[in-house]
């Protein structure tokens, strides 16, 4: 598509009316990892492939418009906040809940959680904070907001250009701004000085101590602080050091990053657990190993991001 001069534009959207994209595709790799089904080094093969359309998502040379009407998670940010253009509806969805099943978040999450306001980026990474349209939209996620009902009427002009050679990007920003609309104040805006207290510090220690101390919103800062801790231990240490290391990361080196480090998750234990508890048995009580914080020491943690030798991702 890139190359054939008869596509003008990629625009992509969920099937159904639930979801733009839930990020399932990590049961596949639960099943390849435990042995049950796929081959042996899927695991290793699927985040390839994945990180490397990603990265042609980002660098591609066409308009690339993402539909966002409904939940947008995991491998559905990644497919859509690295392109061109993300359209937020009212039903729009968008979270990155990975360290709820012992991973972290990825698909480039290292660079554009990293671009949001403030310290919102590790708040969001860290909890797995739901977000809707107006958020979306102020964290960056999204570029435009378009009531549902009128992505139809959208989706036809767009059909309708008559895109002249080499003016696609032009042609669509006309239209998203023909059919833009305001979402409304963002609820993370009001919050952002709790948060960028909150989340200043390096350590895991430092963010649970300040929602501890926190008095502005006493109640947003304890059930923060519990959804904290109901994460795998593992993933929190992990993630925070991603997000302070990645700070200022291309996408490119972003995604090497991420590759090594679901390739030490997918060695480990808390990711299965995860999933079991989630999506398997649906329990939701998974057991994390270690179970505690203060079990997840340094050299652990460090371990994370080893280099794979021969196996580092090429892009």
């Amino acid at each position: 598509w890139a190359y054939d001069p008869g596509i003008r534009a990629v625009l992509i959207e969920g099937a159904g009316d639930r979801a733009f994209c839930a990020g399932g595709d990590v049961r596949a790799v639960y099943e390849a990892g435990k042995g049950i089904s796929g081959a042996r080094d899927f695991t290793s093969v699927f985040f390839a492939e994945e990180y490397r359309i990603i990265l042609g998502i980002h660098h591609y040379p066409k308009p690339y418009v993402a539909l966002l009407d409904g939940i947008t998670m995991g491998g559905g940010a990644g497919v859509s906040v690295n392109g061109a253009y993300r359209v937020a509806t009212e039903k729009t969805m968008f979270a990155m809940p990975e360290t709820g099943i012992g991973l972290f978040p990825d698909v480039g999450a290292t660079r554009f959680l990293n671009l949001c306001p403030g310290r919102i980026g590790r708040y969001l990474g860290l909890t797995g904070a739901r977000l809707g349209a107006a958020d979306a939209l102020y964290c960056g996620f999204a570029t435009h907001f378009v009531p549902r009902e009128r992505l139809p009427e959208l989706k036809a002009a767009m059909f309708a250009c008559d895109w002249p050679q080499g003016a696609g990007h032009p042609q669509v920003e006309a239209v998203l701004r023909r059919f833009a609309a305001d979402p409304g104040a963002a609820p993370l805006a009001a919050r952002r000085g709790m948060i960028d207290r909150c989340f200043a510090g390096d350590t895991m220690e430092a963010i649970l101590a300040a929602l501890d101390a926190e008095t502005a919103d006493a109640a947003w800062a304890a059930e923060t602080r519990a959804a904290l801790l109901a994460k795998s231990p593992t993933s929190l240490r992990i993630t925070l050091r991603q997000l302070v290391l990645g700070h200022g990361m291309d996408l490119a080196a972003a995604l090497k990053l991420e590759y090594r480090m679901t390739q030490h998750v997918m060695a480990g234990h808390d990711f299965y657990e995860g999933i079991r508890a989630v999506l398997i048995d649906k329990d939701q009580q998974p057991r994390w190993r270690p179970p505690s914080l203060a079990a997840v020491d340094e050299a652990m943690t460090a371990g994370y991001f080893a280099s794979l030798g021969d196996g580092e991702l090429a892009l």
